[in-house]
């Protein structure tokens, strides 16, 4: 099964449904697999989603509990009766139309219980050259990841699941992350350690489609801060006992402390030699330093949904 989640995007929907199509025939045709159903799970109080289908031949569920967390556990509850969850968000598209049966054959061939592809940005449209100069959206980290290679976390944008692994090791998106981002890297994370083989596929590209809502400095720089915040807190989860929590705090908040002060000296070294890559790259890196501090301190940044006022936990 094939599950999209989805929130107020019903023309990036329709470009994705419409993207599946081929997707869903070349892996029948292959032998990838025997029938590929495809699931959105709208979690739009509104259901914006859900009117945007019509006549669409796909399930379909509202899910009322707000955050990606609830809607990630919601499509794993209702794919009852299949073997394999392949997770695709509802801005993105398969780059070829054998996406779906490289995701199915690299888990085939590799013993593999979870597969992670590689995402790409693209832009319909002009961006501003300084996001592009700061690297933004790059995804440097997955480059040159060789198909087959063991990894052990994910982004759960192009993932596929062995739903009886993830059953049996009873793994599930911890909602305190549904907000704020980071619940993917944690759930592969607990699922990783829980002796499950997650490998990568480079073959198995999505493009992520970048709207022009995105495309502002503000919201680089605030998606930049809360990664980095998140993957801190993700990092306190993890941690066993109370002392290596604290051993977690305290790297986080040196190392912020640190890209805070090499952020800002770039910063001031593009001012001076009137470098917009420098000015983008220091401005990046002094919000990953603001972002580690505020999840060593434990701040809570909404990222997702309803925008709610900043918390502590």
């Amino acid at each position: 099964m094939v599950a999209v989640p989805t929130y107020r995007r019903p023309d990036d929907l329709r470009r994705l449904l419409q993207s599946l199509g081929p997707a869903m025939v070349h892996a029948t045709a292959v032998g990838a697999a025997s029938r590929v159903d495809i699931l959105v799970i709208d979690n739009d109080p509104d259901a914006s989603g859900l009117a945007a289908l019509a006549d669409a031949p796909v399930a379909r569920v509202h899910e009322t509990s707000p955050g990606v967390a609830a809607v990630r556990n919601r499509a794993i509850d209702e794919s009852v009766g299949h073997d394999v969850l392949v997770f695709i968000d509802d801005d993105e598209s398969p780059a070829a139309s054998d996406w779906l049966a490289c995701l199915l054959e690299t888990a085939r061939d590799c013993g593999a219980d979870a597969v992670a592809g590689p995402v790409m940005t693209v832009v319909d449209g002009g961006i501003d050259p300084w996001i592009e100069a700061g690297g933004f959206f790059a995804r440097r980290h997955t480059r040159g990841i060789p198909t087959g290679a063991v990894i052990e976390r994910a982004a759960t944008n192009n993932l596929l699941l062995d739903l009886a692994v993830v059953r049996a090791t009873g793994v599930r998106f911890d909602d305190r992350f549904g907000r704020t981002g980071g619940e993917d890297s944690l759930f592969t994370s607990q699922l990783h350690r829980a002796g499950a083989r997650m490998v990568w596929c480079a073959e198995a590209l999505v493009l992520d489609h970048l709207p022009e809502t995105r495309r502002t400095r503000a919201h680089a720089l605030g998606r930049v801060r809360g990664m980095s915040a998140a993957g801190v807190r993700v990092g306190l989860v993890l941690a066993p006992t109370h002392r290596r929590r604290a051993v977690v705090r305290a790297k986080a908040t040196v190392a912020g402390i640190a890209r805070i002060a090499a952020g800002v000296a770039r910063t001031a070294t593009g001012a001076l030699l009137r470098s917009e890559r420098l000015d983008a790259t220091g401005r990046r890196d002094t919000m990953r330093g603001v972002g580690a501090l505020e999840g060593a301190a434990g701040h809570i940044r909404i990222h997702y949904g309803e925008p709610l006022r900043g918390a502590r936990r």
